[in-house]
């Protein structure tokens, strides 16, 4: 099938280079040139395991194409998915404007019917209004179907997420939209044996939202208990694997830290709190979720601050600037609130992070950055660990006392073992331990 794809972020590219793989024809419009250029000379805009390769491989094969115009990708294909940004408004709203303009511009050079599949995180009932929009540019009365197709995907495992979904949402509102959605992923579906689950619009729209809330609440919910178990002399380690041992819980999210970040989950939790209040019914939970989440960052700092006790005139190492590993993307990452703060407080700061490092630079020019982990930590006061890259758990901890001025280590993704640490005579501490 002929497939067109617009944005070409990470939900963008990993799709259509995902469908190229099984065998479609893609093409991936984005307006933005100098990222369609890079694309063609088969550099990529982001990081992500094994992306590249399988895009050189689709466009030699002459199943991956990309360009910068919609009215292309309109006459290329009879499916649009469209995937392009949902930004957090100024009262943390889910911003619908780029994908209300890719809608009037399909509408306005549409000359058939045309499926358009959200693929970006929409707030519920956005089908409708985007109907109302494209039928405002319509040049004819020409037929057209929304769907919804809601992405899961997790950066750093996205190209496996793709392959091998643990499901596949889909809501339609008429059988040729169900039987061309059925069509482009019946491959996947065959050889992953996941499930395919087909429903109304407005439900496939919210489970998205739903499902990315309810793992926000539990990773706040694990750090809510780390906080207890500080009090109380408890490991939050041990506490949340007995929790985790409860398949009605299960294991998964619940590793205490310095709080979630990423593109996805504070602004979505942002989007299903407006989207509550719009609806009158307040979803205060979430509410709480997010005061938990600014919290944690706090609580660290706090830590910080009451070892070195003076901030100004201080040399700390921040270890890790992506907002998690396998990623370089610093998107609501911690370091985005550590670093300015350390920075006001008047300390020197060296920084290293092994993919993320020239993503933080086009914020941050002219900071100290080390691209060699012991480097980054030889003769600092104290060490900040903000991202659980696995480089920083094979550090020989002998070496580590030795090449820094002060033996002062906050991890905020206990990285380490707090018996080994004492063990070293480190000023360590952890997150709920």
């Amino acid at each position: 099938m002929k497939i067109t794809i617009v944005g070409t972020g990470y939900v963008g590219l990993v799709t259509g280079t995902t469908f190229a793989e099984i065998g479609h024809d893609v093409l991936c419009i984005d307006n933005n040139a100098q990222k369609i250029e890079q694309l063609k000379k088969l550099e990529m805009p982001i990081y992500e395991d094994g992306l590249q390769e399988i895009v050189v491989r689709n466009v030699e094969a002459g199943r991956l194409h990309f360009s910068t115009s919609i009215e292309e990708g309109t006459d290329f294909s009879e499916v649009i998915f469209i995937a392009v940004g949902t930004p957090p408004g100024y009262k943390g709203e889910a911003n619908m404007s780029y994908v209300e303009s890719v809608g009037r511009e399909v509408a306005s050079h549409m000359t058939s019917y045309r499926l358009l599949v959200e693929k970006s995180t929409v707030i519920v009932n956005t089908n409708e209004q985007l109907k109302r929009s494209m039928n405002k540019y319509l040049k004819a009365n020409i037929p057209f179907d929304i769907a919804s197709n809601p992405e899961f995907l997790r950066e750093g495992s996205a190209i496996k997420d793709a392959f091998n979904p643990d499901r596949i949402v889909v809501g339609v509102e008429s059988e040729h939209a169900a039987a061309l959605l059925r069509k482009i992923y019946e491959p996947i579906i065959k050889d992953s044996g996941c499930e395919y689950l087909q429903m109304n619009i407005a439900s496939a729209e919210l489970t998205k939202h739903a499902s990315n809330s309810f793992l926000a609440m539990k990773i706040s919910f694990v750090n809510a208990v780390s906080r207890i178990c500080e009090l109380t002399g408890a490991d939050i380690g041990q506490v949340a694997h007995g929790m985790g041992l409860d398949k009605r819980i299960g294991e998964h999210f619940l590793n205490a830290g310095v709080g979630y970040g990423g593109s996805c989950f504070p602004k979505d939790v942002d989007a299903f709190v407006r989207m509550g209040d719009d609806l009158g019914y307040s979803l205060d939970i979430l509410k709480q979720v997010q005061e938990i989440n600014r919290a944690q960052k706090n609580h660290l700092m706090r830590k910080l601050q009451q070892e070195l006790w003076v901030l100004e005139g201080k040399t700390v190492a921040v270890l890790g600037l992506a907002f998690k590993p396998g990623t370089d993307d610093i998107r609501e990452s911690p370091s985005l609130y550590f670093v300015p703060q350390l920075l006001e407080a008047g300390s020197t700061l060296q920084l290293w992070d092994p993919i993320a490092a020239d993503k933080f630079k086009e914020l941050h020019a002219d900071l100290d950055y080390r691209k060699d982990l012991m480097d980054c930590i030889t003769d600092v006061d104290a060490v900040l660990i903000l991202t659980d890259w696995p480089q920083i758990a094979e550090l020989e901890l002998g070496s580590v006392k030795k090449a820094m001025k002060c033996p002062i280590i906050i991890d905020g993704r206990n990285v380490f073992d707090p018996a080994a640490m004492k063990e070293h005579g480190f000023i360590y501490h952890s997150i709920g331990r």
